[in-house]
């Protein structure tokens, strides 16, 4: 076994053998501590990465991978198409017209982002016309196409009329622009709740007359192969249109919501990552325990020439040990967990009698989760650090053990 084995591997393999006493109750609650603090991260990591890519998913049902656009409205002539619609890696354009709009049924009021858009070009980059729940996507004029939450908050429904007004009409001082009458043809649901309360399609002629313009649009929505191409796109667009066009990716246009989701997983990490600490310091007094028990042994291997280094390995083999075992059970416990983890919230929404993810609020039936093996290896070499590290004041103060003095006392 020697000969197989390092002597300090060895002799860590041969004291974290379970013994029917206190030593091996708490090194069997010291591991129990890793696994518990690794499945914790394993659940929270997955479960906002989950998260991320549902907002991602829902967001580029609605937004286009790349918005073209200039200082202000523009016209746009069969060469700016052709230079857009030739460009690698894109699968559509649509040109579009956008505003800030009060929505009026009755006595109720809504603020929402009134899109002009062409029928005929939208579907190439847009999920909207598929996402229909009533009616049909018939922003032909005189109609009005909603987001369902919007819809909810106005108590409309298929075949009433809105009266739509645009506050830019209002500070225009060449002429009053009247407030236009649309019936609702259609309600659509992408499945995020921002997107869904406070957005609705109509046609480009009409969201020209709401906004003043006599031709032309505010942008050009393009949608591309890959959404994570769409930078590389971007700076190819970039280039080969004329100024003062500027192409902005919808990762651009939503850095703030992904950098905000980034942020709370890395605090979410940095913040559970105190329960491996805790689990190490379990760690660190289970070796101050060994060391004290082993006091005469550590004296005798000295006391025959085992050197100090070897004998400080000894005891990192067991932290790191330790950590290895906590950390590779953690995992598959946490991914089991991810495995059950709606029958579990069903249970407990059964059980406490209340929705523990409102569906009207995260427009979710299930906890998503999404593992990546980058996450996984970033949790282990944490964990296994920290282990590491645990044993290195056991092993420091073994290593400096008099052989004398151990063998006096004992």
């Amino acid at each position: 076994m020697t000969d197989a084995l390092p002597a300090s591997l060895f002799l860590a393999l041969r004291y974290l053998r379970p013994r029917r006493n206190f030593f091996s109750v708490v090194t069997v609650l010291s591991v129990l501590g890793v696994l518990l603090g690794v499945a914790v991260l394993v659940v929270v990591i997955s479960v906002m990465t989950g998260f991320d890519l549902v907002w991602r998913d829902k967001i580029l049902g609605f937004q286009a991978h790349i918005t073209v656009a200039g200082e202000g409205p523009f016209e746009a002539d069969s060469d700016l198409w052709r230079r857009i619609e030739t460009a690698k890696g894109v699968t559509g354009a649509a040109p579009f017209v956008q505003g800030l709009v009060v929505l009026v049924r009755g006595s109720v009021a809504k603020e929402a982002v009134l899109r002009g858009v062409d029928p005929s070009r939208e579907p190439a980059v847009s999920r909207v016309p598929a996402a229909i729940v009533s009616g049909r996507y018939d922003v032909g004029r005189g109609r009005i196409v909603l987001g369902r939450a919007l819809a909810r908050q106005l108590g409309a429904s298929i075949g009433d009329s809105l009266l739509v007004i645009a506050p830019a009409g209002f500070v225009r001082s060449d002429a009053l622009r009247l407030p236009e009458e649309l019936m609702v043809a259609g309600i659509f649901e992408v499945g995020m709740f921002d997107l869904d309360a406070g957005h609705a399609f109509c046609s480009l002629g009409v969201a020209r007359d709401l906004f003043g313009l006599d031709r032309g649009f505010h942008g050009i929505h393009v949608m591309t192969e890959d959404p994570d191409r769409a930078p590389a796109t971007a700076a190819e667009l970039a280039a080969a249109l004329p100024p003062p066009f500027e192409a902005r990716t919808w990762m651009e246009i939503h850095r703030q919501l992904f950098a905000v989701l980034q942020t709370e997983k890395n605090m979410m990490f940095f913040l559970l990552i105190f329960i491996t600490i805790v689990a190490a310091f379990g760690i660190t007094n289970t070796l101050i325990t060994v060391t004290v028990q082993k006091t005469r042994e550590i004296g005798l291997l000295k006391a025959l020439g085992f050197p100090s280094p070897a004998v400080m390995g000894v005891f990192l083999w067991q932290g790191a040990i330790a950590g290895l075992l906590g950390t590779v059970a953690g995992i598959g416990a946490g991914l089991a967990a991810l495995r059950w983890r709606n029958d579990l919230l069903r249970f407990l929404n059964r059980q406490l009698g209340v929705e523990l993810l409102p569906a009207e609020f995260y427009q979710l039936a299930d906890i998503p989760a999404r593992t990546l093996p980058s996450d996984l290896a970033v949790i282990a070499a944490t964990v296994l650090g920290i282990c590491l590290l645990a044993g290195v004041l056991p092993a420091w103060r073994a290593a400096r053990l008099d052989p004398a003095q151990a063998l006096r006392y004992e």
